[in-house]
């Protein structure tokens, strides 16, 4: 459905790219994990995906035509929701909606069914004529989910969708992103929490300093094509085991081991035992997602 193709793009001014020939395949209908740490060029590629930047290089298609041509030919087929909230606080929830409908050109029957639309699944009808300074932060990401769904976008881009939110809010908002493309919304989420990503995205990539480190199936990225070893020490990693394996660190006390084949773990926990390390922490083959953004871009999703 999406297709970005050598895109790079630098900031006038800077020394060097925000991306650097970037290329994914978005697939249609599902939900897409796009992770990076703060820096990555996340936000750069959201905005060329959204039209608030133009492409420098390479080419970006939404069903086979150029996202430009897709986005005159039908208005409506992107939509983004920011982190920020994107609507007017001094305004009610009912007033908002039919004011962005009205930005979307939306008219008559047309109007108020997608407006109910969008007032049902974000489950807002109790608060309709309430300010939206007035509502909850779980309400307010709720709004601005409403009204990124007014035109019925084609591609829906979610930037940190949860943020400042309480787990039951969470929960119904992850619930109701993964059931849009049933509706016929390809997703593209970012966020910060790993476990988001990992409970409601098919296929991921994740990106650092501007180039793309990993992109897939979430299934195939998770698991490990190498014997890796990510273990965790009550003590430092002594230093022949750590030249032996070519172990790197992953935190405190927290290292990865490369192993010429899986027989050769019994015999490591033996000489880690011999040389006085307890084992506070083992991963053999398969990892979570944390375990391999760590290891791919050497720091935290937040840095």
């Amino acid at each position: 459905m999406l297709s970005i193709d050598g895109i790079s793009y630098r900031y006038r001014g800077t020394a060097g790219p925000a991306l650097h020939n970037i290329s994914l395949s978005v697939p249609a209908g599902g939900v897409y994990g796009l992770l990076g740490p703060n820096g990555a060029g996340k936000t750069t590629l959201i905005s060329l995906l959204a039209g608030l930047l133009n492409t420098a290089t390479g080419k970006i298609c939404l069903n086979g035509q150029p996202l430009a041509e897709a986005r005159a030919a039908n208005r409506h087929a992107v939509a983004l929701v920011p982190q920020d909230y994107a609507f007017y606080p001094m305004l009610t929830v009912g007033e908002n909606l039919r004011f962005f409908a009205g930005i979307l050109d939306l008219t008559g029957a047309a109007r108020s069914a997608r407006i109910d639309a969008a007032i049902s699944f974000a489950r807002l009808q109790q608060v309709v004529a309430q300010r939206a300074e007035q509502l909850s932060g779980g309400l307010r990401r709720r709004l601005n989910l409403a009204i990124g769904l007014l035109g019925r976008p084609q591609l829906l881009l979610l930037d940190e969708p949860t943020v400042g939110v309480d787990p039951q809010s969470r929960h119904f908002l992850l619930e109701s992103i993964a059931a849009l493309p049933a509706a016929g919304t390809t997703v593209i989420y970012t966020s910060h929490y790993m476990e988001e990503v990992e409970a409601i995205c098919q296929q991921i990539a994740i990106i650092d300093q501007g180039t793309v480190l990993a992109a897939g199936r979430l299934a195939d990225i998770l698991s490990s094509p190498e014997p890796l070893l990510e273990i965790g020490l009550d003590r430092e990693l002594p230093a022949d085991i750590a030249i032996r394996h070519a172990a790197s660190t992953s935190g405190e006390l927290k290292y990865v081991l490369k192993l010429a084949s899986p027989a050769v773990l019994p015999r490591l926990l033996d000489e880690l035992a011999a040389a006085g390390c307890a084992v506070r922490q083992l991963n053999f083959g398969q990892h979570d997602l944390e375990q391999v953004f760590m290891r791919l871009t050497k720091r935290s999703l937040r840095d």
